[in-house]
């Protein structure tokens, strides 16, 4: 947490674990074959019996060219330092590139030759060409495979859904962030919503510098008890404690005193005895010995006479004053180097406002609603700042659930900052480069594991152990290649420039993790291997960005529609809004959850148990329930006839009773028996308050529409099918809004 102690940043060392030995080079695994080429690797874990072991795809050889040494600061160990980055030893075989071709080593002699004739750059101007190269092959990158979802920008102003977008890796949840323009009369307020994972967690709080967490040390005199130095010597207290033991164990068990018991006995007599008849010591080293004879002489009786229990023996100590070395927090101390300031704060929610004249979101850049919990207000500098609510410090018997792990990222005010905000991640430590559709097929497996219970497959968890040696190789492959450079810095810059190589490693090896993965789902799942599953009908690698949310399918469902659709037969799903304004939701095109709607702008109230739903961790998802299709269903209702349609998604869970959303483990409402993302247990829910439970929210208006809307009047009708006509909406889900729109007077 920004100590700046090696061991703080031992989360980014390297331990590869996928491989049965390490190359003699580092691996160029920055090109991944196409899917089905690969070839199994030594060592590489196989699945478990009665599953087919995965293949993980053949690396090929590369091609470095050596680096000359350089010389490293008087007084540093830069290889020490780096050999603790990695997690690898001093004394362990350094890594060395294999020779180059005849012909590539005449030109690299003659590159060098010119080069030593001419200044070598300094480290600051190698890292500076270091990173002038890696945004060269960031533009390379996103031309050859463009982001699944490009940055704006500048997002639209008071949109309350604002921009969704992915970000690579998997430092957030489902990979999701949004981008939100506040309309406000200082100018628009730009700011990235996410939600990071548990996991990323400890990255972030490590570019942190928090109160309270910065450690320094002093001297104190403290009295401390401690044994006496001659019973430490002679084991005294061992000896007796022995003895102790042993006859205690049978006096317990009502067993004869044994051999062994009475000769640990005497070994601890004869050990105490000869510290009282020595004539030299002293007075506390004779009260010591007599302390332990007293309580051998207990034992002794005891392996005569037997009886009850003895009373636990406690070692002889003294009471002495010392100089102790302690570490203390600093309340208020200067953040340290490389790391951002950060303020410890009662928990808060960005208070908006949505206009329902206009439908546009407001916010001032300072209004905000208060929240049970805590989190923390990041200083990012040049006026940016962050929002964290994090996991560690909201204990969840006594927080908002909902609200753990929250992440806001706020720029200054003004427009054009929507690339901005999604660079400046990298302050905290987290990936920060929009996700790519290689990047996006490992998000939408890891989604499919979750949602098909596939994380206990021993396939799929030597595979994702195997995903994370690639990774780890790759980081070693990238400060090989940098040693020159990483050499020339100082112990806080070489910390830095390694965790953003840890990024960079994330984002490269990918593709190749993407791979090994896939196919040990398409084995665990009934497939003969990944390159059967990915050319399966039902494989659909990236979301569905059309609408207002983006979300990920799942190919169990996607694949099967019509074994679901008949599971469903008869059964519908729905939502009733109980009061809500009808008009006002279709106005802003989404049922969102009680989360969102916050940060969107729209008031409380309007959900049956948002408080309650905060501390379960339901108020990050909208409720539905399954129930027989109705035949003349009340006003204020959205009914799905076909359940199908958000039976794809990958996010949902499920009850067959109401749990109000439970996922925190630490409330009552929560129950893992009862828990459920099985869409053909979901169809057979006869609970009359089953919920199930969609992320973030539903678009009312794209792929996801309703069936039927059910409005109370006809009046009421008239006037939403008015507001979707004037904004150019003529259909819902593939049907004409006027077959969609009906009122209770229909049945």
């Amino acid at each position: 947490m920004g100590t700046g102690s090696k061991s703080s940043h031992q989360s980014y060392a390297v331990s590869p674990t996928a491989l049965a030995e390490a190359p003699a080079a580092p691996l160029d695994i920055t090109g991944a074959p196409a899917p089905g080429e690969g070839t199994d690797l030594t060592g590489a874990a196989a699945g478990a019996a009665g599953e087919p072991a995965f293949e993980v795809p053949e690396l090929p050889e590369p091609v470095v060219e050596p680096a000359p040494p350089a010389e490293p600061p008087a007084g540093e160990d830069p290889l020490a330092e780096l050999d603790a980055l990695l997690g690898t030893e001093s004394e362990s075989e350094p890594l060395t590139a294999a020779a180059p071709p005849e012909e590539e080593a005449q030109e690299a002699s003659a590159e060098g030759e010119l080069q030593s004739s001419s200044e070598e750059p300094s480290a600051e101007e190698a890292a500076l060409l270091q990173a002038e190269d890696n945004a060269e092959a960031q533009e390379e990158e996103e031309e050859t495979d463009p982001p699944l979802t490009p940055v704006p920008a500048a997002p639209p102003v008071g949109e309350p859904t604002g921009t969704p977008i992915l970000v690579g890796g998997d430092d957030f949840i489902n990979s999701e962030a949004t981008l939100v323009a506040y309309n406000s009369p200082d100018g628009p307020h730009e700011v990235l919503l996410t939600h990071i994972s548990e996991e990323a967690e400890e990255k972030l709080l490590d570019a942190l510098s928090i109160p309270g967490t910065h450690m320094e040390e002093i001297q104190v005199e403290e009295e401390v008890k401690e044994r006496l130095d001659l019973d430490k010597e002679k084991k005294l207290a061992e000896l007796t404690k022995t003895a102790v033991s042993s006859v205690q164990h049978k006096l317990k068990t009502g067993s004869e005193m044994s051999d062994a018991s009475i000769a640990k006995h005497q070994a601890a007599v004869d050990a105490v005895s000869a510290v009282l008849n020595d004539p030299s010591i002293s007075d506390d080293e004779k009260a010591m010995a007599q302390h332990y004879m007293d309580q051998l002489n207990v034992v002794k009786d005891k392996i005569d006479n037997g009886g009850a229990p003895m009373p636990w023996m406690d070692a002889y100590e003294v009471t002495a004053t010392k100089m102790v070395t302690k570490q203390i927090p600093v309340p208020n101390g200067d953040p340290e180097p490389g790391t951002l300031a950060a303020t410890v704060r009662k928990a808060s929610r960005i208070q908006a406002n949505l206009d329902p004249a206009t439908g546009q979101t407001s916010w001032d850049g300072v209004s905000r609603s208060s929240a049970n919990g805590t989190e923390y207000e990041i200083d990012m500098g040049d006026g940016w700042k962050a929002v964290y609510r994090p996991y560690k410090d909201n204990d969840p018997k006594h927080t908002e659930y909902s609200l753990r792990g929250q992440l806001e990222v706020h720029a200054p005010a003004g427009a054009g900052h929507g690339k901005d905000l999604v660079e400046r991640l990298e302050q905290l430590h987290l990936m920060n480069k929009p996700m790519t559709a290689a990047e996006g097929e490992w998000t939408y497996l890891a989604n499919n594991i979750q949602a098909q219970g596939l994380e206990g497959s021993a396939g799929v968890k030597a595979a994702m152990d195997t995903a994370q040696g690639l990774q780890d190789l790759q980081v070693q492959e990238i400060v090989h290649q940098r040693m020159e450079s990483l050499m020339g810095l100082d112990s806080d810059a070489l910390q830095t420039a390694m965790k953003r190589i840890h990024l960079e490693a994330s984002h490269k090896v990918l593709p190749m993790k993407v791979e090994v993965v896939r196919d040990a789902v398409a084995k665990a799942s009934g497939f003969s291997s990944g390159a059967e599953l990915a050319a399966s009908p039902g494989y659909e690698p990236t979301p569905s960005t059309g609408g207002k949310w983006l979300t990920w399918s799942r190919f169990d469902v996607t694949g099967k529609k019509a074994e679901i659709q008949s599971a469903f037969k008869g059964r519908s799903l729905s939502h009733n809004l109980n009061g809500g304004d009808l008009a006002s939701l279709l106005g802003v095109g989404v049922l969102a959850s009680t989360e969102k709607r916050a940060v969107m702008g729209i008031g409380g109230g309007l959900g049956l148990s948002e408080q309650a739903d905060k501390m379960t961790g339901g108020a990050n998802s909208v409720f539905l329930r399954v129930k027989k299709t109705p035949s003349s269903p009340g006003g204020g209702r959205l009914i799905w006839d076909d359940p199908s349609v958000l039976m794809q998604r990958s996010d949902y869970y499920a009850y067959n009773s109401d749990h109000y959303g439970a996922i925190n483990p630490a409330h009552h409402n929560y129950n893992a028996g009862a828990i459920t993302r099985d869409p053909m247990k979901i169809a057979k829910f006869t609970g009359s308050s089953n919920e199930i439970m969609f992320r973030n929210g539903i678009d009312l208006l794209g792929a996801e529409a309703p069936s039927r809307i059910v409005c109370h009047t006809a009046a009421e009708r008239s006037s939403i099918l008015a507001s979707l006509t004037a904004r150019g909406i003529t259909q819902l889900g593939g049907k004409p809004v006027e077959d969609v729109l009906c009122t209770e007077a229909d049945y």
